[in-house]
């Protein structure tokens, strides 16, 4: 099985090169890493282009223009060619040896899709704003969607690659992460999750989400459980 990581970029040249080490020590995988950036002006630009030179058998793309990260992603994925695609943020919250832990639970519990739940692992420097519009989300796709999840918004989503390349994804923004996951539910496909790690950064560290994205979350959440 070949894994394809997704690493979407945007003024992340502080914890870029960390990632990709981090993503190419996971052992026992076969992957192809995907880095794609979009429109950074921070100087990332030059050191995913360094990163290409350096490992030829990763994948670069380079936007040009800021589009946000649910159009990256869109892009990410059609460059994919794996088996399964998970989503790698380019920062240092999420942990890439958790892999092993999503991969197991897909061949032991035979499952189509796998979730790496922040909640039910080890989670540290959440903001109480963050925590709590976490749950809200993971609360209303629940009732919307009649699953019990902990963790809708979490980064790391194990998903078939054949299916995530056949979808159209209308969500450019952060509303990815509720579109897609409405789509997974509403294909009939199952989600099991698993614990993970998680240390959160702050906006000072180049933290991008903000508390208007959530508004704009639950309107997606709706969107696709009712009208699309």
């Amino acid at each position: 099985m070949k894994l394809s990581v997704i690493i979407p970029v945007y003024n992340e040249k502080n914890t870029l090169e960390k990632i990709v080490d981090l993503v190419r020590s996971v052992d026992g995988i076969e992957k192809e890493i995907i880095i794609v950036d979009d429109g950074s002006t921070d100087g990332s630009v030059d050191l995913i282009k360094d990163i290409g030179k350096r490992y030829s058998d990763i994948k670069i793309v380079i936007k040009g223009e800021n589009r946000g990260k649910g159009h990256t992603l869109k892009v990410g994925f059609k460059e994919s060619t794996g088996d399964y695609v998970i989503i790698q943020d380019a920062d240092l919250e999420y942990d890439p040896q958790d892999y092993k832990k999503l991969l197991r639970a897909l061949e032991e519990d035979k499952v189509d899709v796998v979730y790496g739940s922040r909640f039910s692992g080890n989670y540290e420097k959440m903001s109480t704003l963050h925590y709590f519009g976490n749950k809200l989300l993971t609360l209303l796709t629940n009732l919307f969607y009649g699953v019990m999840l902990t963790d809708m918004e979490t980064c790391y989503k194990l998903i078939p690659g054949d299916f995530v390349r056949s979808l159209n994804i209308k969500s450019d923004r952060f509303d990815f992460e509720p579109e897609i996951t409405a789509k997974i539910l509403k294909s009939g496909l199952k989600i099991r999750e698993v614990p993970i790690s998680y240390s959160g950064r702050a906006f000072s560290e180049g933290k991008k989400i903000t508390w208007r994205d959530g508004f704009k979350a639950v309107y997606t959440l709706i969107k696709f459980r009712f009208f699309s």
